[in-house]
Order: structure tokens, then C-alpha cells, then sequence
């Protein structure tokens, strides 16, 4: 086996995609999984095998590093897997988001990376949505981001009946809405200053089931959010510039409002990639594999978002 190779930590749906991506890239990969179900049913969708046993198992026994892993293993175990692969000496590695349930998780990531000399990345495939991209160039031609606002209502009547652990549901918001607020922020600026407002709970998430606030951006931008888990509702951004609103919703679609005008027309995106795979997956693994980590959440980065999503969850208030 090459040493140019990349693993796929996991055999789930997330890793199917990631191996239509990498077959199309005409890369050499291999898939280590844990349980049997997701292997036969990855190998029954691709017609390519699955090593059983687990990513701890296999390194025990393996005599090479690849290149690059690629970790879409379930989210409570996110963390604990890639720490297992940092510490057996691999040097690039993509963890699917959140990276790991908790502030500690990503900490204790962020300081073994350091020890061993290590990247690691969080997978927010939405930063590399073409809506996004397509965005990104009309806010630099129009001098930037004013304001912004975006909203994470999660359809809690759906979520309640997920099979899922009860700690990846009290960590929904990290777990999920955090596709949202780390593309809002993406976009328009991580925030200076923000002031935080919940209320509610439900009885998978307690600590908070409404949401709002607002603040100012590295950026100068003024933003606000708002979400409300027991009322209907739906995931969106809004991006404001001198001569543009920028509506994303659905979040892969990109809708322009014009200076002077209340129509809203949908922008023709050049988005083959994303309709022929997962939407933002190619981009975002081209950029992985090459080396052109521009738009890829470090896992630093990804530390500092976790601050925020504390803030947001639990309603605390900082400046």
C-alpha cells in the first residue's frame, strides 16, 4: 500500500460521500470501519471495502502513515479518534464538525496537535457551498460586509425521535445548528462583542430552546441571530453590503436584493460539483488535499468558535 494513500475514519453516510469525492479525485484511499452494518452497506453503495475493527485496531497493526485521514466516525466519538491518530504520528487530518461535543474535546486536540506537530481541520463544507464562494467575491467587489444576520431553528419534533446519544442532543447546537453560526460568521467576521439572550428548554436539550442576540464582528459589521426550537422556522443567513442583500435560504442557494429595489432574484451559480456530490464536499477536500487551507476551520479557530457557541447556548452575556 502507498504511502500517498488517505484513510476514511468511519464507514457511515459521511464517509460514502467522502469516497465518491476521492474516487472521482482519482486518489488512493482505504475505508476503516467499526460497525458491520455501515461497512456491508458502504460496500453494498460502492462496491469498495471496508477494513473492520476499527481505526485503533488497524494502526495497531499497520506499518505505514498515509497521507491525509479524513474522520467521519460518529460525533461522540469525533475527538477521541483523532487524538488516536494525532498520537500515532499522522500530520493532516479533517475531522467532520463539530470536531468533539465540547470546549475540553477541542482543547485537548488543540494541544496535541501542537505536541505532535500536526493540522487538523473542521469539516463546514458550507464554507465552500458555490452560493458561498459566489458571495465572497460580490462582498470584496462592494467593500465588504455591513451587517449581517442568520437564524438556526431546528426542527425539534424531528430531532426528538433521532436514534442519537443523549449527549450529542444536549449538544445539538455544536452537534448541528453550528453549520449556521460558523458560516454566518465566516462570512461576516467572528464577533468582537456580542451580548446573548435564551430561553425555554426541552427535555434532549434543557439548557435552552429560543435564542437571540447580537453584536459587532472583527469585521466592524453589526449582526444578530435569532432561533426557536418549539416554533417553526428554518436555517438562514443574510448578508448585508453598500448595494446588496445576500439572502441564503436554503443555505446552498444564493438570492441578491438590489440597492433600490424589493425584488429578490436567485444568482445562476455555476454549482455542478455540488449538485454531482454532497454540496461543498469536492471543493472542500481539493482545498484539504492541496494544501490551500484559505477557507478550511483550523481546529484553533474552531476552539474560539466554541466560545461563542457557549455564549449563544447558554445565554451569558461578554464584551
Amino acid at each position: 500500500m502507498s504511502d500517498n494513500v488517505i484513510w476514511i475514519a468511519g464507514a457511515g453516510n459521511m464517509a460514502k460521500e467522502y469516497a465518491k469525492v476521492l474516487r472521482e479525485m482519482k486518489e488512493e484511499f482505504i475505508t476503516i470501519g467499526r460497525g458491520e452494518k455501515s461497512a456491508q452497506n458502504f460496500e453494498a453503495e460502492l462496491g469498495s471495502k471496508v477494513i473492520r475493527g476499527g481505526i485503533k485496531n488497524y494502526i495497531e497493526e499497520s506499518t505505514t502513515k498515509p497521507r491525509s485521514v479524513i474522520v467521519c466516525v460518529n460525533d461522540e466519538e469525533l475527538a477521541n479518534t483523532t487524538l488516536i491518530l494525532l498520537k500515532y504520528g499522522i500530520k493532516n487530518i479533517l475531522v467532520e464538525k463539530p470536531g468533539g461535543l465540547s470546549y475540553y474535546e477541542i482543547e485537548s486536540i488543540v494541544k496535541a496537535s501542537k505536541e505532535h506537530d500536526a493540522q487538523v481541520f473542521v469539516a463546514y463544507n458550507r464554507r465552500f457551498y458555490s452560493s458561498v464562494l459566489k458571495a465572497l467575491e460580490i462582498i470584496k467587489e462592494d467593500g465588504g460586509v455591513k451587517s449581517f444576520n442568520f437564524e438556526f431553528t431546528e426542527w425539534s419534533h424531528i430531532i426528538e425521535t433521532l436514534d442519537k446519544p443523549a449527549a450529542v442532543l444536549r449538544n445539538w447546537l455544536e452537534a448541528n445548528s453550528s453549520h449556521v453560526i460558523d458560516m454566518a460568521f465566516f462570512i461576516g467576521g467572528a464577533p468582537r462583542i456580542m451580548k446573548t439572550f435564551k430561553a425555554g428548554g426541552l427535555n434532549w436539550h434543557p439548557s435552552s430552546s429560543i435564542f437571540s442576540g447580537a453584536g459587532i464582528s472583527d469585521n466592524g459589521a453589526l449582526f444578530s441571530y435569532q432561533a426557536n426550537w418549539e416554533s417553526p422556522g428554518r436555517w438562514g443567513v443574510e448578508i448585508l453590503t453598500k448595494n446588496f442583500r445576500l439572502i441564503f435560504k436554503p443555505l446552498e442557494k444564493l438570492q441578491i436584493q438590489k440597492k433600490g429595489s424589493v425584488a429578490v432574484e436567485e444568482y445562476t451559480l455555476d454549482d455542478l460539483l455540488d449538485k454531482e456530490f454532497k454540496p461543498g464536499i469536492y471543493k472542500q477536500v481539493h482545498s484539504f488535499l492541496n494544501k490551500d487551507y484559505s477557507n478550511l476551520c483550523t481546529i484553533e479557530n474552531q476552539l474560539l468558535n466554541f466560545t461563542y457557541f457557549d455564549k449563544i447556548k447558554n445565554g451569558e452575556s461578554s464584551n
